[in-house]
């Protein structure tokens, strides 16, 4: 039989072939071809209605959290089943949203190469973390810039328009003033909100699986502590934003500093400098062109001497002033994007973040239950086992250590018995919030 077989090269070749073909695309494209993507659970646009968040007319607040690295492990085999993971654990926990970068800059496993100029692996890696992220029924919170150096940031931007010749100045802070870098960003964009998803064939600026964007992470102009900086290019680009994506919602990514004429600058900030990184929370966050704002909490790295019982009493206070300039004055809802506790701390124990972690949560729920302005919350940053070196000192695998596993799963709960909504949520938070 062997014999005959070899002696039949046109009937065994092609079935080599064929073979040879079917284990190459399993291997390449196993994820995506295991997941029926046209069968993925119907999602809506979430919305805002003045101060709160509205999902099919219904409020949502947001039990959600960081996994910056989603596009970078995407980009190869090995890796990608990591976002699933990460997405289907979080799921099980009732985590609605997950804040994730959208951009890669000039760096390792970049999305923009140089300016204008994409990477179309890492482009179909993006596609897949966000037909994954559907899948699942959670939503994505789009970073589109950093204003730190990780993976590119403003000065890779800065850098390209010296090297091309064309840049007014060698500051990072020219990425907001200089015309060139301004066109780059524009550019950058525009190309993210009108990609056409190569899995699921939906544009993004038509995916309810994006929650909304993010025009950049941690925007700080010291060069005009004035904030007027800051504050044209904010306008200049969630207007730009808007007039391409009407469907999305729209944040600035700010940490929450008072700027130099707030009269909150000495009652609230932690410290004299926060009023001169060239931001202001009010200023910043009032255009009509935002959505709604946002605000950071690290006491660890904002106090050095401070207690544990310090920190916590700041934080709260902290929350609770944002939370009343959302309800009071900007009239929209402000969110917690970023939230962590140092393990570098001198005589750091994980208590010590169960304890941070609820004191954020508790004054979420505490707006939640007035139909507030605290939309949610964003831990930074989980991971899932095998991670390490793509740790910093606040991450972790939230189920390993079952006290904080339950403050969070608590949370979830609150949030959706608050307001009478576990029974329209997924079965696995029916289930969870039924113990």
């Amino acid at each position: 039989m062997v014999k005959s077989m070899m002696g039949s090269n046109s009937l065994v070749y092609p079935i080599l072939g064929f073979a040879t073909c079917v284990v190459f695309l399993y291997l390449s494209f196993g994820d995506f071809l295991s997941v029926n993507y046209k069968t993925d659970p119907k999602l809506s646009f979430v919305e805002r209605n003045g101060t709160n968040f509205v999902v099919d007319g219904k409020l949502f607040y947001v039990n959600g959290w960081n996994s910056y690295w989603f596009m970078d492990h995407a980009v190869h085999e090995y890796s990608r089943p990591r976002i699933r993971e990460m997405l289907q654990a979080a799921a099980k926990m009732g985590l609605t949203v997950c804040r994730t970068w959208a951009f890669n800059d000039g760096d390792y496993n970049a999305l923009q190469i140089a300016p204008g100029q994409f990477d179309e692996r890492v482009f179909k890696a993006l596609d897949y973390v966000i037909a994954e992220s559907r899948q699942v029924g959670t939503r994505l919170l789009f970073s589109l810039v950093n204003n730190l150096q990780a993976y590119g940031g403003k000065t890779q931007y800065v850098k390209w328009a010296w090297d091309e010749g064309v840049g007014l100045s060698a500051s990072n802070d020219s990425f907001f003033f200089d015309p060139s870098i301004r066109l780059y960003f524009k550019n950058y964009v525009k190309t993210i909100l009108t990609r056409k998803n190569s899995i699921t064939g939906v544009v993004y600026r038509d995916d309810p699986t994006i929650f909304g964007w993010e025009l950049i992470n941690e925007p700080r102009c010291i060069t005009d502590a004035s904030g007027d900086t800051l504050q044209d290019w904010i306008e200049e680009m969630s207007s730009f934003i808007k007039s391409i994506d009407r469907k999305h919602m729209l944040t600035i990514g700010l940490e929450g500093f008072y700027g130099p004429k707030s009269p909150k600058k000495d009652t609230i900030n932690p410290e004299f400098w926060a009023a001169d990184l060239g931001a202001d929370f009010i200023r910043n966050s009032a255009p009509s062109t935002i959505d709604f704002a946002s605000v950071h909490i690290y006491p660890d790295h904002w106090f050095k001497k401070k207690s544990l019982e310090g920190k916590l009493k700041f934080v709260a206070k902290w929350m609770r002033s944002h939370i009343e300039d959302g309800d009071k004055v900007l009239k929209k809802p402000v969110m917690f994007t970023e939230f962590g506790l140092s393990v570098l701390n001198k005589g750091f124990d994980p208590s010590q973040r169960d304890r941070f972690y609820k004191t954020v949560y508790d004054v979420i729920y505490e707006s939640a239950k007035k139909k507030g302005a605290g939309g949610g919350s964003f831990a930074w940053q989980y991971f899932v086992e095998g991670m390490e070196d793509y740790n910093d000192d606040f991450g972790i695998v939230p189920w390993k250590r079952a006290s904080t596993y339950d403050i969070i799963t608590r949370h979830t709960c609150e949030l959706a018995k608050t307001h009478g909504t576990i029974e329209s949520q997924r079965g696995n938070v029916k289930q969870l919030c039924s113990r």
